[in-house]
């Protein structure tokens, strides 16, 4: 009778356990010394609300939800440019990020100055500080000079990475952006 008092108690500790909250999971760390996410941040949308090719003074919004269970914060963020018929041209003092949507904006968040843009490569990277911390919502506000001249279809592979000297950036999707000459988007 004592054993199966003792199992029972065992197996109620062990059910209890298991309903309980855990802690957040630690990044992973490679046997090099990288850090990863544990579970990546998502690429929710791109969007832009001037599709006219042309257009100046345009923004393009990109929201991540970075996940409870990421084990880090998000600290930094690229875009490339992969397809487009030209290569779009950003004012990078103007960009800007904040917590949740671009419909449903919250407190702003501080961008480390300058983000920093390499023309060769078509890539533009947005460092937080302090970096995001898991379980956010947030939406970097891209500023461009203008649309471009050329309608289509022009896509935006996006990288986010956790802190530190030896953070690995991993690639979580591709925005898409579609423009369209005066008059074509209706």
């Amino acid at each position: 009778m004592k054993s199966a008092s003792n199992f029972l108690s065992t197996l109620f500790f062990i059910s209890v356990g298991l309903l309980l909250p855990h802690p957040m999971a630690y990044a992973f760390k490679r046997a090099d010394g990288t850090i990863t996410f544990t579970q990546p941040p998502l690429l929710v949308a791109a969007k832009t609300p001037y599709v006219e090719t042309k257009a100046w003074d345009t923004t393009y919004f990109f929201t991540l939800d970075v996940p409870v269970n990421a084990g880090e914060p998000l600290q930094r963020v690229t875009f490339s440019q992969t397809e487009g018929s030209e290569p779009i041209r950003f004012d990078l003092k103007a960009n800007r990020a904040f917590e949740g949507t671009q419909e449903h904006q919250g407190p702003k968040l501080t961008l480390q100055p300058p983000t920093k843009s390499d023309r060769s490569s078509q890539q533009i990277a947005v460092t937080f500080d302090p970096p995001v911390p898991p379980g956010k919502t947030v939406t970097i506000a891209l500023r461009t000079i203008r649309n471009p001249l050329y309608d289509g279809i022009y896509l935006f592979g996006v990288t986010a990475f956790p802190p530190g000297e030896q953070a690995v950036g991993q690639f979580i999707g591709y925005g898409r952006l579609q423009f369209y000459t005066d008059g074509d988007a209706n």
